[in-house]
């Protein structure tokens, strides 16, 4: 039954209710969010291996990936681990590890985007621009379209972090940790598919 107050109507019984409406949610944007990165990929491949007899897909000194792509998939993943031990902390508690867990998050999240930007910045500089071919237009498209959801992930990150701050976050109530932590996890592996894909592109 809905619970109803003098300024709202709650359509939940409980904070349990309201989190598994929340995790619902969130598995339906990430669905979404994944067939956009899936469509990106899948069009990528059709490029690079539907070539056209005379078209050289990385013309003559075109540079391979930049090797900071490395380090910025290392730095996803640790990432993705700290936002997980903020999970633990909230589910048990521990309103200083939660704290310390988000803030990591939020940081490596940071470099991460340093990062790309240096990666971008070493292809720019060797001349392979977005005008230069499909091999590097689709490199900047799709890690491009990657950054944007980095992006967009940080305003929450920094939201369930001012709220670990304030202690609102107990055992029985950290869907705002949880939803952050759901979908950096997949921000994580659609970065490892993707590099994937550039790496095996660039072959």
């Amino acid at each position: 039954m809905a619970t109803k107050t003098l300024t709202h109507v709650d359509p939940f019984d409980s904070a349990q209710a309201r989190g598994s409406a929340g995790v619902f949610g969130m598995w339906v944007f990430i669905a979404v969010v994944a067939m956009i990165f899936l469509a990106c990929i899948l069009g990528y491949l059709v490029v690079r291996f539907d070539q056209p007899p005379g078209r050289e897909w990385m013309p003559a000194g075109t540079p391979p990936l930049p090797g900071a792509l490395l380090l910025s998939t290392g730095l996803l993943a640790v990432s993705s681990w700290t936002v997980q031990l903020a999970v633990r902390a909230a589910r048990a508690g521990r309103q200083a590890q939660l704290v310390h867990a988000l803030g990591a998050t939020i940081a490596l999240a940071a470099l991460f985007l340093v990062v790309q930007t240096l990666a971008w910045n070493e292809m720019w500089r060797a001349q392979a621009t977005i005008a230069s071919g499909l091999y590097a237009w689709t490199f900047y498209v799709l890690t491009g379209t990657h950054a944007l959801h980095v992006v967009g992930g940080l305003p929450p990150l920094l939201l369930a972090f001012r709220h670990a701050r304030e202690g609102r976050y107990t055992p029985a109530e950290s869907t705002g940790v949880v939803l952050c932590a759901m979908y950096w996890h997949a921000l994580d592996v659609i970065w490892v598919v993707l590099y994937a894909t550039l790496w095996a592109g660039s072959r």
